[in-house]
C-alpha cells in the first residue's frame, strides 16, 4: 500500500513538476519568440545583447526560475519582465521550448533571393524634375528621422519646429534609418524584418521611391559617401548586401553562413554594425558571431572583400568612427562578448588596439561621441549596458576616465553645439530610466542631471543638488490606469545645433531641450514607442553615421 502511494505520489509529481504553473497556454512559441526575443537572443538563440539560450546552456538550469525570468526581467540588464504579454503558462511553454530547441536549418544569402524582393514604387527621375527643390521644409537637411518601433513606421519631423511631416510604414521594428549625404533628398530606413525602404524627400510627403527585402532578419545600413552604394546586413540569412543607391537594385550579396569565429569553429554569423567612411572607397560590415570586420572596396570591378580583421571580440555589436585628424580613419567596433572597443584602421586593414571597457560592461555605443578635448586631445566614448558607465578613451586608445551614471544605458550623443555629452540611462530601472546625464565635455564629470518625472522635469546640479530648471510634464498613463514613469533614451542633436531630442519611448512623445544647457523647450507628442531620431544636417558630418 505504501509502495502503490508512494508510485502515486511520484507521478503526481512528475505531472506537476512537468507543469509547473496551472492552466494551458494558447501560445505560438515560435511566433513569440521570433517577434519579441530573437533581436536579442539570436535566430537560433546563440545570444548577442541578451544571453545564450540554446539547450546546452539551460538544460542544467531551474525550469520554474527561467520562467520567472521571463516573467520579472532582470533589473539592470536589457531583459524586460514579460508578465504583460505572457501567463505563467506561457512562460512555462517557452521554456519548454528554449531547453529542447533544435536548431534552425541555416539559411545561405543569394543575389537572387534579394532580386526577388526589390520593387519599384515611384519613378525617382519623375520625381527629381518635377522637386527640385523640397516642398514641406526650406531645406532637406532640416528634416529628422523618427522609428516607431511598436507601430513599423517611419516618421519625418521638421527638426527646426518639431512638426510631423508623414509616417510611413516601413517594416517591423524599424531599426536604422540613414541618408545619402552625396544627394540628401534620398534617405533610407531598414526594419528588424528586413525591409529596406528609400524615400525622395524633396517630395510632398516624402515619398517612397523604392523598397527591398533583403532577409528576414536585418539590422545595419550604410550609405557611400560617394552617394552611389547602398548596404545593409543581415541577422538572417547572415550576410550583407550591396545595393544601388540610386534605385535599390541588388548588385552583390556577402554570405557569412560559413565562417571561422574566435575559437577556430567554423559556424554561421550574423552582420551586426555596417560602416562607410571618408576615408576612402570602403564599406565594412561586422561579423557579429564571428568576431571579423570585413572592408570591401566599391571602387573595384565586383567590389571585393580587400580586409578581413578577425580576433576583435565575442559578439560584436554596433560602432563609430573617429573625428578630427584623418576622420573616418578609425572604426571603434564594441565586442559585447568580451567588453571591448577594438579599434579597426581602414588605412592598414588592421586591428590596432582593444580598449577594455570594464567587466561585464557590454559596451554599447550606439551613435557614439568624438570630440575634442583641451587635456587629451581627441576623445570617443561609449555607453555600458549592464553598468551606469560611461567609458572614455584617447587617440592613443587608453582609457582617461570612467563616469558613473545611475544605470545601464544604450546611447552617448554630442555635437559641436553642446558642451555635454548626453548618456541615457534606459536600461537603470524604473527608478532610473527616466534620466540623461550631461556630461561636461572638458572636464568629463557630470555637469547636470535631466529627470522626467510624472508630473514635473528638471535639470539639477549633482554637486549642490540645486534645480537649475524645472518645467510641467503632462502624466501619461498605461492601457490599465496606471501612471508611467517615462523611459527616456537616444539624445539628438537638431535645429542647427540648437536643440537635443531625446525619445521617450513608453511615453509617446519626444523631448526637445536646449544644447547649451538642458534647459526644456517643448515636446513632439502623438509618437508610438518612438526610438531612434536621426538629425540628417547633424549626420552629414558625422563619418560611418
Amino acid at each position: 500500500m505504501r509502495l502503490g502511494k508512494l508510485v502515486i505520489s511520484a507521478a503526481a509529481f512528475a505531472v506537476v513538476s512537468s507543469g509547473l504553473f496551472a492552466g494551458t497556454s494558447h501560445m505560438d512559441v515560435e511566433k513569440m519568440f521570433e517577434k519579441e526575443c530573437q533581436g536579442c537572443h539570436g535566430p537560433n538563440h546563440e545570444g548577442g545583447v541578451g544571453a545564450d539560450l540554446r539547450p546546452a546552456q539551460l538544460e542544467k538550469k531551474n525550469a520554474y526560475t527561467l520562467a520567472e525570468i521571463i516573467l520579472n526581467g532582470r533589473p539592470g540588464t536589457a531583459m524586460p519582465p514579460f508578465a504583460n504579454k505572457m501567463t505563467k503558462a506561457d512562460a512555462q511553454k517557452m521554456v519548454d521550448y528554449l531547453q529542447h530547441f533544435k536548431g534552425k536549418k541555416i539559411e545561405v544569402l543569394t543575389l537572387d533571393a534579394v532580386k526577388q524582393g526589390w520593387k519599384k514604387l515611384n519613378d525617382r527621375m519623375k520625381f527629381l524634375k518635377k522637386y527640385p527643390n523640397p516642398v514641406d521644409v526650406k531645406k532637406n537637411t532640416d528634416i529628422c528621422f523618427v522609428t516607431e518601433r511598436d507601430a513599423a513606421r517611419v516618421v519625418f519631423v521638421d527638426g527646426t519646429t518639431g512638426k510631423i511631416l508623414s509616417r510611413h510604414p516601413a517594416g517591423f521594428a524599424v531599426h536604422v534609418t540613414v541618408t545619402n549625404k552625396r544627394q540628401p533628398r534620398y534617405a533610407y530606413s531598414i526594419s528588424r524584418s528586413g525591409l529596406v525602404t528609400m524615400f525622395d524627400l524633396n517630395t510632398p510627403g516624402q515619398q517612397k521611391i523604392a523598397e527591398c527585402q533583403v532577409g528576414s532578419d536585418s539590422r545595419g545600413l550604410a550609405v557611400s559617401p560617394d552617394g552611389k552604394y547602398l548596404m545593409a546586413g543581415n541577422y538572417v540569412p547572415g550576410g550583407a548586401v550591396l545595393m544601388d543607391a540610386m534605385t535599390l537594385e541588388p548588385l552583390k550579396v556577402y554570405p557569412t553562413s560559413s565562417v571561422i569565429n574566435m575559437d577556430g569553429d567554423i559556424g554561421s554569423s550574423r552582420v551586426a554594425g555596417v560602416y562607410d567612411t571618408p576615408y576612402g572607397p570602403y564599406i565594412a560590415f561586422a561579423l557579429k558571431d564571428a568576431g571579423h570586420v570585413y572592408i570591401i572596396d566599391y571602387s573595384k570591378p565586383n567590389y571585393p572583400i580587400v580586409g578581413d580583421i578577425p580576433n576583435i571580440g565575442k559578439i560584436l555589436h554596433d560602432g563609430f568612427e573617429n573625428e578630427g585628424k584623418e576622420i573616418g580613419r578609425y572604426l571603434m567596433q564594441a565586442s559585447q562578448g568580451s567588453d571591448v572597443m577594438g579599434v579597426v584602421d581602414f588605412k592598414t586593414k588592421s586591428l590596432v588596439a582593444k580598449v577594455y571597457t570594464g567587466p561585464g560592461s557590454k559596451p554599447h555605443p550606439g551613435q557614439g561621441s568624438s570630440w575634442y578635448n583641451d587635456r587629451y586631445g581627441q576623445l570617443y566614448a561609449t555607453n555600458s549596458m549592464n553598468v551606469g558607465d560611461v567609458v572614455i578613451w584617447d587617440s592613443d586608445w587608453n582609457v582617461v576616465a570612467h563616469i558613473r551614471t545611475a544605470g545601464g544605458g544604450l546611447f552617448v550623443g554630442t555635437s559641436e553645439h553642446t558642451p555635454f555629452i548626453w548618456s541615457d540611462n534606459v536600461l537603470g530601472g524604473p527608478a532610473n530610466w527616466n534620466k540623461i546625464y550631461l556630461i561636461n565635455k572638458q572636464t568629463l564629470e557630470t555637469d547636470r542631471i535631466l529627470t522626467v518625472g510624472t508630473k514635473r522635469g528638471t535639470i539639477i546640479d549633482p554637486v549642490t543638488h540645486k534645480t537649475l530648471y524645472s518645467w510641467k510634464v503632462p502624466t501619461v498613463k498605461d492601457k490599465k490606469g496606471k501612471v508611467i514613469i517615462p523611459r527616456i533614451l537616444h539624445a539628438e542633436p537638431a535645429n542647427h545645433g540648437k536643440w537635443t531630442m531625446v525619445s521617450e519611448w513608453n511615453a509617446g512623445r519626444i523631448g526637445i531641450y536646449e544644447a547649451k544647457t538642458g534647459k526644456f523647450v517643448k515636446y513632439i507628442e502623438g509618437l508610438t514607442t518612438p526610438t531612434f531620431t536621426y538629425s540628417i544636417e547633424h549626420r552629414q558630418s558625422i563619418p560611418g553615421a
